[in-house]
């Protein structure tokens, strides 16, 4: 295992553009659960609230469970040492950008500063009428639906629902990331959510070296990943951060 970390290290030391590429798993250990698996949300929760369809219909009902998750729960979530690892690498010239699929905030909290949010952000909300945008501690969520302060239509969360496209220019830059960096490290992410899982294979067919961090095997693992790092986000993070002399 200790040969893999230098390995990585090296790997990322001699790289001209790094990018991260991260999932639900390095936020885990921050207290917000997953989506899938055992643990996951969609176990407790019945996703069709998170459907662009329903919501519109039912925008009181969808609201309902959306303050009690994204924002009363997650809400209190703080970076751990795997956030702050990336913007430790990033200081230090070793990691140019990062693509997360959550809509946390924790990555900005940590410092980082290039970070493409290809899911959206809970840190504003978005007039489904006007498009207008508004930061989310701005608006009292103690009344729901809450509603735009412009025109008075309803406000959602600025993230992806289903239905929903990927925002530009995130989409556009993400895949651009895959054309242009010499080295993708994955954390915390499974392979499992279109079309951002694809973004980390069209990197290897790029010519792109994976490092993989992941406490489970993920659908990468065995078809693209180059570099494994069994281990829980904040672990490998921090041996790897000490490889890498930051």
């Amino acid at each position: 295992m200790y040969d893999m970390y230098r390995k990585a290290a090296q790997v990322i030391r001699n790289a001209k553009r790094v990018t991260a590429f991260t999932g639900a798993g390095i936020s885990v250990e921050s207290g917000i659960p997953p989506f899938r698996g055992k643990d996951g949300l969609w176990n407790k929760y019945d996703p069709v609230f998170l459907s662009i369809d329903y919501f519109l219909k039912h925008p009181k009902e969808s609201w309902e469970l959306i303050k009690e998750i994204f924002f009363d729960f997650f809400g209190q979530a703080e970076p751990n040492d795997a956030h702050d690892a990336l913007a430790r690498m990033e200081q230090a010239g070793l990691l140019q950008a990062i693509i997360t699929q959550n809509i946390d905030n924790l990555h900005q909290e940590a410092g980082s500063k290039t970070v493409y949010e290809f899911h959206g952000t809970s840190r504003t909300l978005a007039c489904v009428h006007c498009g207008k945008k508004i930061e989310t501690a701005k608006i009292d969520l103690h009344v729901l639906p809450p509603h735009c302060l412009a025109c008075g239509d309803i406000l959602k969360p600025d993230f992806v629902f289903f239905g929903e496209a990927i925002p530009e220019p995130t989409n556009t830059l993400s895949f651009q990331e895959a054309g242009i960096s010499d080295v993708f490290l994955l954390i915390g992410t499974t392979g499992e959510i279109m079309p951002a899982s694809v973004i980390p294979q069209i990197a290897k067919k790029n010519g792109a070296t994976i490092i993989e961090v992941n406490s489970n095997p993920s659908n990468y693992t065995n078809s693209i990943t180059d570099v494994f790092l069994h281990e829980r986000a904040t672990v490998a993070m921090n041996r790897l951060c000490k490889h890498l002399g930051i």
